[in-house]
């Protein structure tokens, strides 16, 4: 195998945007980069894509939805100075990483190659052709039925998207419920949602088999009902890209949710190492890459004693309304033993959101259905993650007339969050509940 004399500062396997992140950062501290990309990463994922042509609301618009191709988001650190190597890359030793028959010795590496998607072990799923959310946007034609399998973020992202672009679609979830481990007080009114935007629910329906039905495919459901679509779309879950990096060449450990790492992100064991994105296990659900992105650089090219916060990242499900949970849900928190208040804050139409606290007030975590979920629930996991009681929310300077605004001042009514005795603050806080 040839050798690469050269040492780099720092190699990254991976081109999304944690991992682009962290060469902008390193390139920043004149550092020397090799960043290994198999693909061609986008800026946008499928997802994104099917959403924003669903927001724009073009309803029955010429297929496909993703439009002229972007440009390639690697061009630029090229140009600045990073080595793009366009191959698969593995671990060859601690400190050595092989791509396209060269080695490369670092000095420190990130792995940030993301997750794939789920194939599950479906009997006749071999004969059949099925597709990923990335194969659906490669289709010349949109599907006359898409048959979506799971019932997770991601399966009714597509779900809802396909049925706001004018398309037909059914979604089959195995489970009782779409939406596992979410407050089902708020995936209830999300489910009609869903109906009255023209997909089609079965839920609680464990999948047999799948075979050929003409020009299309068929699903045999347990209890003998039969469910035909023109195409088969898997949406199951994810798993991290572990077994093409050879991490035990590299002696560093993983689990089957990802790279082994500490709150710093650093592999629990090569210290040369760090994971972030998806990739990484860190006990939580979701990933923040900024956040990611900013703990490694500060550790990596700073020095600095930089790790994740107490607080995970919330979990949104981009559907209209769209769905996020920030901290604890209800039932988490009575399982914890944490003996929660919750305080419902009614909105606009189905729209709903619930606070959880602890006896003392002390924020714990937000349920929130409605339009703006994601914006509202960065700011209430701050809150969480700082600690806040209801008054110290309720306090907070919030444009008045918002959905934030509402959720804040409802907050005040959770007990041990009186506002203090001061009359003016008495004064404006019922001016403001009564305008």
């Amino acid at each position: 195998m040839p050798e690469q004399t050269a040492s780099w500062d720092v190699a990254i396997i991976g081109g999304g945007g944690a991992g682009l992140a962290i060469a902008a950062a390193s390139l920043e501290a004149g550092r020397r980069v090799v960043l290994f990309e198999r693909g061609t990463p986008a800026e946008a994922t499928p997802v994104d894509i099917l959403l924003a042509a669903a927001r724009r609301g073009h309803q029955g618009r010429a297929w496909p939805v993703a439009g002229a191709p972007m440009a390639d988001p690697l061009a630029p650190f090229a140009a600045r100075g990073v080595t793009v190597v366009r191959a698969s890359a593995h671990f060859i030793a601690p400190r050595r990483i092989e791509a396209a028959g060269r080695a490369y010795p670092f000095r420190h590496a990130v792995i940030a190659a993301g997750r794939a998607p789920v194939v599950p072990a479906l009997y006749g799923l071999a004969g059949v052709p099925w597709l990923t959310a990335s194969g659906l946007l490669a289709l010349e034609e949109a599907p006359e039925h898409l048959l979506v399998l799971g019932g997770g973020a991601q399966a009714v992202e597509i779900a809802q998207a396909q049925a706001l672009l004018g398309h037909r679609v059914s979604l089959v979830q195995t489970g009782p419920n779409i939406l596992p481990g979410e407050d089902l007080e708020l995936v209830v009114p999300l489910r009609d949602a869903l109906r009255a935007s023209g997909v089609a629910l079965h839920e609680n329906a464990d999948v047999l088999s799948v075979e050929t039905a003409g020009a299309g495919i068929a699903l045999l459901l347990e209890g003998g009902a039969r469910l035909e679509g023109s195409h088969l779309l898997l949406a199951v879950g994810e798993a991290p890209r572990l077994s093409p990096l050879d991490l035990a060449a590299g002696r560093i450990e993983a689990t089957p949710r990802g790279v082994a790492v500490g709150p710093g992100l650093r592999s629990t064991s090569n210290r040369r190492v760090w994971a972030v994105g998806s990739i990484a296990d860190t006990g939580w659900p979701v990933a923040a890459p900024g956040q990611h992105a900013a703990v490694v650089a500060d550790a990596m090219l700073r020095g600095l004693r930089s790790r994740l916060g107490d607080t995970a990242p919330p979990r949104l499900v981009r559907s209209r309304p769209a769905l996020a949970q920030a901290g604890m849900t209800e039932a988490e928190a009575k399982a914890a033993g944490r003996e929660p208040q919750v305080v419902r804050v009614p909105l606009e139409g189905v729209d709903v959101a619930k606070l959880v606290a602890d006896p003392q007030g002390r924020l714990l975590g937000a349920s929130l259905l409605a339009a703006e979920a994601g914006e509202i629930s960065a700011l209430l996991a701050v809150a969480i993650g700082q600690g806040m009681s209801g008054r110290d929310l309720a306090a907070l300077p919030l444009p008045r007339s918002t959905t934030a605004a509402a959720i804040a001042r409802a907050a005040g009514n959770l007990r041990g969050a009186e506002f203090p005795s001061s009359p003016k603050r008495r004064i404006f806080g019922a001016l403001d509940r009564w305008l």
